[in-house]
């Protein structure tokens, strides 16, 4: 029975990436079976992603993932039975070499130090049950006009609004 409903979970997931989403479906049993990444190259090595690496590019180039129905796919997931536990995350990506990255700015890194880069803001459900698992449901950039704050409550109001119950 699991088994059939992580299928039926997975064909959904597999009919909103879009045009791209042969290669971009096996990218992500690609980064979720590797035990680390170094770069796409590693990813295109491992014995799920089935295609030349070039299509890892083409895939990510060609696939435009329905966003609105990946995150009610997602929320669908959330037991209601009990007020479910949401948790927002910052996170920075530091590009000090891309100058051409759309909308670099400056951001504190892990030590302190500021670098150039991006922000990134993830909304997760977090189970009651004991484990260190989430399920992410909302992982989007921050643009230069918003802050982490203002990010994560945009999220937070998208979510809920899907959710038959209060988080």
């Amino acid at each position: 029975m699991i088994f059939q409903k992580l299928q039926e979970f997975r064909k959904s997931i597999y009919e909103y990436l879009g045009t791209g989403k042969d290669a971009v479906f096996e990218l992500m049993d690609a980064v979720l079976t590797s035990p680390s990444i170094s770069s796409y190259v590693s990813l295109s090595m491992n014995p799920l992603f089935r295609r030349k690496w070039s299509s890892i590019y083409e895939g990510l180039r060609d696939s435009r993932p329905a966003r609105g129905k990946l995150m009610k796919l997602m929320v669908q997931e959330i037991p209601t039975e009990e007020q479910p536990c949401l948790a927002g995350d910052n996170s920075v990506w530091l590009r000090p070499d891309a100058e051409t990255l759309k909308e670099r700015g400056f951001h504190h890194g892990k030590d302190e130090s500021i670098g150039v880069g991006q922000s990134y803001s993830t909304l997760a459900w977090i189970p009651r049950a004991s484990g260190s698992w989430a399920l992410p449901i909302k992982h989007e950039r921050i643009t230069s006009f918003e802050t982490p704050v203002s990010k994560a409550a945009f999220q937070l109001k998208q979510v809920t609004k899907q959710l038959s119950v209060r988080p």
